[in-house]
């Protein structure tokens, strides 16, 4: 699907997400594999209400929090 990454640094910036790094592997079998470091202390919405959204963006197929 053309476009996840776009969607997502969107909710990213709409929350008050700081995206640090973005980095993309090349894709293969329609799959690419994204991380995306991003500072979230000022985040105008929980945590948790903004994995879950994260998750709900149609092609995500993994979201793994590294560090808190």
């Amino acid at each position: 699907i053309a476009g996840i990454l776009s969607d997502l640094l969107i909710l990213m910036s709409s929350a008050g997400a700081n995206i640090l790094t973005i980095n993309q592997n090349i894709p293969a079998n329609g799959v690419a594999n994204v991380t995306v470091s991003m500072r979230t202390e000022h985040m105008e919405m929980p945590l948790d209400a903004f994995v879950a959204r994260l998750r709900s963006v149609e092609g995500v197929n993994k979201l793994e929090i590294l560090a808190m």
